[in-house]
């Protein structure tokens, strides 16, 4: 399993890696047999992957999905496979798609749709034996033993019992009536760890067998507190197919929300009972329960039963009908009657693995009278709308005793706009969206019943075709993968698709962080003292209850600071510990340090500020009005003259526009994290840092220490992820952490938590873009007036650099004869934004796509055809005074175009909206040109160490770091093909500021580029040296003639060096040359929404870029996904939430969207469901080495044809609606943005055409 995720490219930088292979080490293990593709989609659903797409992980594991048994057991004389086929990773079935061999010696074409590196084989040849005969299983002696009762006492006066009969647990909830049961610990475990709730004392249920009880009866199902999820859902599943079909009804309904209620590994775990007594607001289940007529059984310390109604149990907010002392023991949930109907509904941020925004429980019970179905019973239940889950009793008492038609249905979405209230500023937001919801579920649920009505074709024929894609069941087909590149080889390895170097040790679970640098029984860790107020002055810090917290070893203020405590990136605008004022939610006040990490927390959470706080800015508006820039921060662009082409008449029309930007957390898997410690009695100091950028750490530590660089070490082996964020916002950390670590004298470890982590280190910026464009009848640009400004938050960090670059991409790939832009960077009182993949080009890109789509809806024409006719080319001069070179955009487009057919699919997508109502495709192409190097000249450098052993093998260090896109897999196959050696002979160990000083930040996509030519030069340097020895006489091999050289005392080490040529830019005039060359992709997209829920699915994306001749085409294909990904997240999943005007409910300065639970990130699940990834073929890139090109953050931005196909889509409900003029949407296109512009009857009552969802900028 492990080698089938390394051979696949399925493990970047590894950090997510061990839990995918548990997720299906666990499945496999635990099925009979081979399971379907469908359940191991299922099994990856609660696992997170940043880097990679998921596509090559789903394509790893489903070689072990149920299509052929030859594959699973010794292989017998007569296979059904030939010996020559392969199992494809995309169907799951064998097939035959391996080309030939490769030929150095010329380019040799390969296209991969199937996955050819996959054999046929029951992995015997992986450990020498079967693979079912070595396999380890669970200690059958584990299995055998009895389960006791058991009583553990733990820290801070914690009490844990284990009974195992119902009557010890009563008698123990009788003894501590505030007891918490558990059984999985998914909720009480979150409420203690994150929301630092105290619970005394824990009871564990999960062997209580009385409480476990699964009894499938005549009249319905006994299901007992502590039965999991997982299991309740494969009784649900066997009842289906063995009883009546009326009669299931209800468990169909638990089936389908069951499947989106979270992850397999938490179904596993988390108990009914558990669920229904946490009384969650948002709990997917309660609703059904109480729809369904279901009835909780409850038993005091004494024996004694009673029976409440699931409609009646939930009294409050989490507060249940359990008196002291009393627990559930079971729920019986009764069989559904004829013509009864029950149905689940629930819309989240992401399809799978998420807590809803509102769900619903829904059941009528109907009967016959005359020709009509009158309504006998019903129940209609809302959760995420009030304190709890909420039954809407006056709709319900309008239903009974009505006829079964469209009367009803209009009377009943009548009486529920006043029946369910949300109020304005209510906790969680997006009211409109939220209200909208109930009736869309009503409605669906009437479709569904009247559909379900089986010969009652007077209801049938009230419902048009068109409606009843509105009813349709999502279900997701497997993802279809497929990869298109050539290979040039040059030498033994440049241009092969080499697995990942670290990949092997990171599907084992081998592969170190620096989180995993084990601490010496001396060493301390750290916690940060942080600020809770946005704007405030420090009157005073109490750290007394803290000196006495257990473990304390010392608290560092500003006043004890060794030398500086002011620090920056470009300018010291930042305190190290803040002094005197805090600019923002999360700034850094002091450090703890302790002997454990939890010990560090709780001391730091003791530390008491008091504040007299300061008015603060919190959005890009606010800090306009308020003139709130950071100083010297204006910046201009232009060619041509603006107000002559807008004032001379040859436009003929000018619009005006805004478009907002959101911003998006980097969501590296691997969190800050920092060791550090003193070397020589305090004279030196050396750290393992999780960073992008060492020298930046290296410098931090020795200016806050005062302390010579040439004394200060950081090195770094892999980062969990970066995309930016840890180019300069975890080097502050780095610095805290030193404090303590200098003045006591010992090692000291910190590592952020996830909340804090995504708290204080900054995200992609957000942008406001103001846009006044001129064009022609036919759709030609002629002039684009842009004010663009970003917000930096409270310190520059890199958010000038970033402004520039979003400048410098603002008419993104598109020929504007008169252009002025004009940028600024925002000072608000949020934590300082960062550098985050596309680095500004994205926003940038962005907003010029937003005006080329309404240039098109104002001419009634595609935007396709708006951007082919404005598209630069060979020789065209950009705004910043650079001729583009090599232009390949043209010749990307079309290929795309013609690949997508999408004439053809903009024909069906159109065809497809006539015939359906409430489900709506869209399609859009979006093209990009991404500039290649540093925008700041002095970091377009790069420095390399290669050192040659006698034994012929070699070591490489350079000043890049490895963080899964494969720089140190490409850079030693650089090295390998100079030397004409194999890839196996080259090792890169680690990034170390003591081997190649002054190392810029591994960032900009260039650094392949930079790093692998000074590799390459210090590789030259040492091969002139050998050259003579190697002319006397043919060597046997690379380590005979090293062998030779070291005998004549050549030296086999050297430095390498590199600096980009032909580069330079003058911000003075606004000419010159920032970018070395330009990365040019294209990109199209299908998809299909839900009008009535905001919900939608990618169907197909395909991905065309030009990467010259790719030094490793597998890590680019693996970069392009991964990337695309990452961008649909961007576009469409992912909000960050603060406290501001916009969120009232948040509080002020805070960020609400500070985890896993509120920030979603895209999963498996929301991959393309045709995933295409294809590179330019015959174009090497002359301007770097090898003919490669850069390709980390180009193709980032394509993902935005995602948010255009949506757009696509949307426009086709408007029209159906009646609204056919231009609308904005902003990113991301959450379900309640997608909604809330469908417009229809359902949003009617609540909002405008104009209406615009808050979003955070």
């Amino acid at each position: 399993m492990s080698e089938s995720l390394a051979r696949a490219h399925g493990s970047q930088c590894g950090f997510c890696t061990p839990g995918f292979i548990m997720s299906m080490y666990a499945l496999l293990r635990s099925s009979q047999s081979p399971p379907p593709e469908e359940q191991i989609d299922e099994c990856l659903s609660g696992n997170l992957c940043r880097c990679t797409g998921y596509r090559p992980i789903l394509d790893a594991f489903r070689v072990f999905a149920k299509t052929e048994n030859s594959l699973y057991g010794p292989q017998p004389s007569s296979s059904s496979v030939e010996e020559s086929n392969v199992v494809c990773p995309s169907t799951g079935k064998p097939c035959s798609c391996r080309s030939g061999s490769l030929v150095d010696s010329e380019p040799t074409r390969e296209s991969i749709c199937c996955g050819q590196k996959y054999k046929a084989i029951s992995y015997d040849e992986v450990d020498g034996s079967l693979y079912a005969e070595k396999e380890l299983i669970f200690p059958p002696e584990l299995l055998l033993r009895k389960i006791s009762y058991l009583s553990l006492s733990g820290f801070n006066g914690l009490k844990w019992y284990r009974p195992s009969r119902l009557k010890q647990v009563l008698e123990l909830k009788s003894r501590y009536p505030d007891a918490k049961l558990l059984v999985g610990n998914t909720e009480v475990g979150i409420e203690m760890r994150l929301k630092r709730m105290h619970y005394p004392v824990l009871i564990s249920t999960m062997h209580v067998p009385e409480l476990n009880v699964l009894d499938v009866k005549d009249d319905g199902v006994e299901i007992g507190a502590a039965v999991r999820l997982s299991d309740l859902l494969t009784v649900f599943r066997k009842v289906v197919t063995e009883r009546a079909y009326h009669e299931t009804s209800t468990c169909k309904a638990f089936i389908e929300q069951l499947k989106w209620f979270a992850g397999t590994q938490i179904k596993n775990v988390a108990s009914v009972g558990g669920n229904i007594c946490t009384a969650s607001p948002i709990s997917d289940l309660n609703p059904l329960w109480m729809a369904s007529r279901a009835k909780f059984r409850v038993i005091d310390g004494k024996g004694n039963l009673r029976i409440v109604s699931a409609e009646n149990f939930f009294l409050g907010y989490r507060k249940v009908d359990l008196a002291s002392g009393e627990i559930l023991l079971s729920v019986f949930l009764p069989w559904s009657r004829s013509l009864e109907y029950v149905k689940e509904f629930k819309q989240a941020h992401r399809r799978d693995d998420d807590i809803a925004i509102v769900n619903a429980g829904m059941r009528v019970f109907l009967e016959k009278k005359d020709d009509n179905l009158v309504v006998a019973d019903a129940s209609i239940v809302y959760g995420g709308v009030a304190p709890l889950s909420i039954a809407a009793r006056q709709t319900k008492e309008y239903l009974i005793g009505r006829t079964w038609n469209q009367e009803l249905l209009q009377g009943a979405l009548e009486v529920l706009r006043s029946d369910i209230l949300i109020k304005e500023n209510a906790p969680g937001g997006m009211v409109e969206f939220r209200r909208s919801l109930i009736l869309s579920f009503f409605f669906k649920f009437f479709l569904w019943v009247s559909h379900e009505m089986d010969g009652m074709r007077s209801i049938k024929e009230e419902i048009p075709l068109s409606h009843i894609s509105a009813i349709k069941p999502f279900e997701r087909p497997s993802v279809i993968g497929c990869q298109d590149y050539e290979i040039v080889k040059r030498g033994t390895a440049v241009g092969s698709p080499e697995v990942h170097l670290s990949a092997r040790l990171q599907v084992t679970g081998e592969a170190e962080y620096a989180d995993d640098i084990a601490l010496p029984p001396n060493g301390l860790n750290a916690a940060l003292v942080l600020s809770r107020k946005p704007h405030a002055r420090i009157i005073s810090v109490d750290d007394s209850q803290a000196k006495s917290s257990p473990g304390f070893a010392g608290i560092f203020l500003a006043k004890d600071v060794p030398r500086k405590n002011k620090i920056g990136h470009v300018i010291n605008d930042e305190e190290l510990f803040a002094s005197e004022f805090v600019s923002c939610v999360g700034q850094v006040i002091g450090v703890v340090v302790a002997d454990t990490q939890e010990n560090a927390k709780l001391a730091a959470r003791k530390v008491h500020v008091e504040y007299e706080e300061l008015p603060a800015i919190f959005s890009i508006e606010d800090a306009i009005k308020a003139k709130s820039f950071h100083p010297n921060t204006e910046r201009f662009l232009g060619k041509g003259d603006v107000d002559l082409c807008f004032q001379s008449g040859e436009c003929y029309k000018v619009i005006q526009g805004e478009v907002q930007v959101g911003g998006q957390e980097h969501f590296y898997l691997e969190p800050q994290s920092t060791v550090i410690w003193t070397v020589d009695g305090g004279n030196e100091v050396h750290m393992v840092s999780s960073t992008q950028a060492p020298q930046k750490h290296q410098k931090y530590v020795s200016g806050v220490l005062g302390l010579p660089m040439s004394k200060v070490v950081c090195r770094i082996k892999r980062l969990g992820g970066g995309f930016g964020g840890k180019e300069t916002r975890s080097a502050f950390l780095a610095a805290a952490a030193s404090v303590p670590s200098y003045l006591l004298n010992r090692p000291v470890k910190i590592t952020l938590d996830r909340d804090a982590d995504m708290m204080i280190t900054g995200q992609r910026h957000s942008f406001l873009g103001k846009y006044k464009v001129g064009f022609t009848k036919e759709g030609k640009v002629l002039a684009l007036d842009l004010e663009i400004y970003n917000n930096a938050g409270n310190s520059l960090d890199l958010s000038l650099a970033i402004l520039e670059h979003a400048m410098f991409h603002s008419d993104n790939v598109y020929e504007i004869p008169n252009i002025r832009i004009n940028g600024r960077v925002c000072f608000t009182n949020f934590p300082s934004n960062t550098a985050f993949r596309g680095f500004g080009g994205p926003q940038g890109m962005l907003i010029a796509e937003n005006w080329i789509q309404r240039i098109a809806v104002e001419l009634k024409k595609s935007p396709e055809e708006i951007k082919e006719m404005n598209f630069q080319g060979e020789g065209s001069v950009l705004h910043y005074g650079q001729q583009l070179q090599h232009c390949k955009l043209g010749q990307l487009w079309n290929a795309l175009k013609e690949s997508c057919n999408f004439l053809n699919a903009r024909k069906e997508a159109d065809q497809f909206n006539l015939q359906n109502r409430w489900k709506k495709r869209g399609v859009a192409m979006v093209p990009t040109k991404f500039g290649i190097s540093f925008t700041t000249k002095l970091l377009n450098q790069a420095g390399a160490l290669v050192q040659v052993y006698t034994d012929g093998t070699v070591l490489v260090t350079h000043g890049g770091v490895e963080m899964g896109q494969g720089l140190h897999t490409k850079v030693a196959q650089v090295a390998a093909s100079s030397f004409n050696i194999p890839l196996t002979s080259v090792f890169i160990s680690e990034t170390s500021t003591d081997k190649v000083p002054n190392a810029s930040p591994t960032a900009a996509s260039a650094s392949s580029d930079m790093y692998g030519a000074a590799v390459l030069d210090a590789c030259e340097q040492i091969k002139a040296r050998m050259e003579p020895i190697a002319s006397r006489k043919n060597f046997s091999s690379f380590a005979e003639l090293a062998s030779a050289c070291y005998v004549e005392r050549i030296d086999l080490s050297a430095h390498g060096f590199h600096i980009v040529p032909e580069i330079g830019f003058d911000w003075k005039t606004g000419k010159g040359n920032p970018f070395r060359y330009h990365t040019y992709g294209a990109a199209y997209a299908e998809l299909e929404i839900d009008t009535l829920t905001g919900d939608f699915h990618t169907r197909d994306a395909n991905v065309f870029l030009d990467l010259g001749y790719s030094i490793n085409p597998a890590i680019d294909v693996g970069q392009i996904e991964g990337a695309f990904v990452q961008g649909l997240g961007w576009v469409a999943l992912e909000e960050l939430k603060w406290g501001d005007a916009a969120h009232k409910w948040i509080p002020p300065g805070c960020l609400y969207t500070c985890g896993p639970g509120t920030y979603k990130i895209p999963s498996v699940n929301d991959v393309p469901l045709k995933f295409s990834v294809s590179l330019l073929k015959g174009h090497p890139n002359v301007k770097a080495i090898h003919s490669s090109k850069a390709v980390g953050e180009p193709p980032f931005f394509l993902a935005s044809s995602v948010f255009f196909a949506i757009k696509d889509a949307i426009i086709a409900a408007r029209a159906d609606a009646g609204f056919t003029d231009w609308f904005p949407l902003d990113n991301p296109a959450t379900p309640e943005r997608i909604r809330m512009a469908c417009l229809d009857e359902f949003t009617a009552p609540f909002v405008g055409s104009d209406f615009r969802p808050k979003l955070s900028v």
